[in-house]
């Protein structure tokens, strides 16, 4: 009430920020300030809300499994405690197994086990059992209305038998919610409570240990938010529940079986699903209100109300195209190829979206028509950054009438699939302090680049100390090989890196020697492999490459052991003969992007874990058995993309620059690497624009 009326209550103080000077005692001696890893944790940042099911061995497996396919995937954090546990516990369940089921037992230990593990990282507490079903969405809500300065149990409020009337527990099988404060001071009394305490609920015994050492008695609300619950009564139908409370239920108890509970979570789902049907089309409404005062009138409302307007491109290299399909065909594939049979998520996409089309035109034209797909005359889509999927489409129809008269026609409509809610993916945490073990292999073609590329990396990895090391791999034709004691093609290499090793006293560049026609990158890759522990991150270079300590850091970023590999898209540099014809070379550090491409069709660089590659590596040995001739027709991306549960990362990478050279392309691989070789040299010769000059100046010069 102070405050409605503009004025400080009693006993509040008036709260204005202030400037806390900076100052360093210059007599004391400068200790360095140890950063925290995230900085929610130094701000003192803890999550929301923490949920414990309690279940036991006889019901693990039904009510439990039921609990956990409904409202689980919907809250942050959920454990399930037991007191003995089966042999097999369910999928996608985190159990905790304190080894004895009775129940008070149960609940000391499960008090413990939250206050020791969790204790200092939630908020809000949710106690729940394993036949309760609870709406996960209004829990959430609920505690984000709650401050958590006060300590509290909220849940639905019981009379003890026989004891003080003004004192309540909350009923365990309707759930309650606990502060963290509460969680904080209870646990020193936890143990007292188990001696003192005799009490055959576990709810009871809990709620008589709140109010005997802390004074706290249960409510059923709260800061102006209710608990609100639904006792479930025998054979009860939830379709047919009407009631009021019912509807409004935070948490109903009993469930008695699994089908019950999956009943009762499609109900409410349903009653969610319309209330945010409902909400959307108020929004809609109240935004058509307002932006007819707006200077754009009528005219500024977008389609869909309320969804972004489409892109609109600067200039016709930004403009976004459409991708034409039928019912069994499109005509944008992947592979790059004019057309490719409609199959899997895009043709149910089409499928949904054809099925979305013809129910709202129903819903539209009802009860005086009604109208059924005939054919799929043309489709479009393209994908809107700023809104979504896109789609136009041509539909034959035929419109039955109420008596019977129907009609053939075209119809065009257009569809929005808007973008969701973004979801925020949890990655492991990496650091840029790993040390990178760069494998360059060589043959007899790369000599004339290799003095570069060690230069490069002496100055960019070796002066500024970076983390990282090299290895060489030379790769040996067979007739090389047998004159390696008379004249040894790589001696000049070897020389180069003795040179460095002088140089950087302690550095060691170690090479590994191989005889072979076909360097297969997977065979290269299984014997450096054999060479070094299992926690090496690796990263397969090129001679053409131009290491830096910018990138090094990206791989390190973007490939995490277990869970990611890192196949970075280099930039290619145009051949500089056709790109400038003589005239003098962009200077300008951000005018070389315009001068090359990057070049989609080279895998030759990867970042890698060892024990990621010896894995993936296993299981292609299972597959392949004895056909070692199979390996040649593979690289590296292949052994991931086929045989690892990995997320591959294929991202174009700025910071890996490579000078224009025609590649030599070793018509003994496989028909698939060749083609991709010869494809990479003949794109990265120039644009379109250069080639049609230099194209244009030779017919120019033949004419005169």
């Amino acid at each position: 009430p102070e405050a409605a009326e503009g004025r400080p209550g009693a006993g509040h103080e008036d709260f204005r920020p202030r400037i806390v000077p900076y100052y360093r005692d210059p007599n004391k001696p400068y200790k360095k300030v140890l950063r925290t890893r995230y900085i929610q944790t130094e701000l003192g940042f803890h999550e929301r809300l923490f949920v414990a099911v309690l279940t036991s061995k006889a019901t693990l497996n039904t009510l439990a499994v039921a609990v956990n396919k409904t409202v689980a995937h919907h809250f942050p954090r959920l454990l399930y405690f037991t007191g003995l546990r089966s042999a097999k516990v369910p999928h996608g369940m985190v159990l905790v197994a304190h080894g004895d089921e009775r129940p008070i037992w149960l609940m000391y230990e499960t008090m413990n086990y939250i206050h020791q593990h969790f204790g200092s990282d939630y908020d809000w507490f949710y106690i729940m059992q394993d036949d309760t079903y609870a709406q996960a969405e209004q829990v959430k809500a609920l505690v984000t209305h709650l401050s958590i300065n006060q300590d509290v149990y909220l849940g639905r409020a019981e009379e003890f038998i026989g004891g003080d009337e003004q004192a309540r527990y909350c009923h365990g099988g309707f759930g309650y919610l606990l502060s963290r404060s509460l969680l904080l001071k209870l646990h020193p009394h936890l143990d007292s409570c188990r001696n003192e305490i005799l009490s055959v609920r576990p709810d009871e015994w809990l709620g008589r240990c709140i109010i005997d050492f802390l004074g706290i008695t249960c409510v059923s609300q709260l800061q102006g938010q209710h608990y609100r619950t639904y006792e479930l009564a025998k054979n009860t139908e939830p379709e047919k529940e009407e009631e009021e409370d019912f509807q409004a239920a935070l948490a109903v108890h009993p469930v008695s079986d699994m089908t019950l509970m999956y009943r009762l979570h499609k109900h409410f789902s349903r009653i969610q699903l319309d209330r945010v049907y409902q909400e959307i089309q108020d929004l809609q409404m109240q935004i058509r209100n307002l932006t007819a005062l707006t200077p754009a009138g009528e005219a500024g409302v977008t389609w869909p109300v309320g969804i972004n307007a489409p892109f609109l491109p600067k200039s016709r290299f930004e403009v976004i195209s459409w991708d034409y399909f039928t019912e069994q065909h499109l005509f944008s594939c992947p592979d790059g190829s004019p057309k490719c049979e409609l199959s899997g998520a895009s043709k149910a996409d089409v499928s949904e979206i054809i099925e979305s089309a013809v129910e709202q035109l129903n819903r539209l034209y009802q009860p005086l028509l009604r109208f059924s797909k005939r054919q799929l005359l043309n489709g479009y889509r393209r994908f809107d950054p700023t809104r979504g999927m896109e789609y136009t489409l041509d539909l034959l129809l035929e419109a039955a009438t109420q008596k019977g008269h129907s009609h053939v026609l075209a119809k065009r409509v257009s569809l929005v699939r808007p973008l969701s809610k973004v979801e925020i993916i949890p990655m492991p945490y990496v650091t840029e302090a790993t040390r990178v073990q760069l494998v360059l292999p060589l043959t007899v073609q790369d000599l004339d680049f290799v003095a570069n590329f060690l230069d490069m990396f002496a100055m960019n990895t070796l002066d500024t100390h970076d983390n990282a090391l090299l290895t060489l791999l030379f790769i040996y034709h067979p007739y090389d090989a047998q004159r390696v004691g008379q004249m040894d093609v790589f001696a000049g290499v070897k020389a180069m890196v003795g040179e460095l090793e002088k140089r950087y006293a302690d550095i060691k560049i170690p090479w590994i020697s191989v005889k072979t026609e076909v360097p297969s990158q997977v065979k290269l890759m299984d014997i450096v492999s054999k060479k070094h522990p299992v926690d090496t991150l690796f990263f397969l270079a090129s001679v053409w490459t131009e290491i830096n300590m910018e990138f090094l850091n990206r791989c390190r970023m973007n490939t995490i052991s277990n869970w990611q590999v890192f196949f970075p898209v280099h930039f290619q540099e145009f051949n500089p003969a056709l790109v400038y014809r003589g005239e003098q070379t962009a200077s300008s550090n951000t005018d070389f992007l315009r001068d090359g491409h990057f070049d989609r069709h080279s895998f030759a660089e990867a970042c890698f874990y060892n024990s990621d590659y010896m894995t993936a590596r296993t299981k292609l040995a299972a597959d392949i058995l004895d056909r070692d001739e199979v390996l040649e027709s593979m690289e590296v991306f292949d052994v991931f993309l086929h045989y690892s549960g990995l997320h591959l990362f294929r991202a174009v990478e700025p910071g890996l620059v490579q000078k224009y050279t025609l590649r030599s392309c070793n018509p003994r691989l496989s028909e698939e690497l060749y083609h991709r070789c010869v494809l990479s040299n003949l794109e990265g010769l120039a644009s379109r624009s250069h080639l049609a000059m230099a194209l244009f100046e030779q017919e120019q010069a033949n004419s005169t």
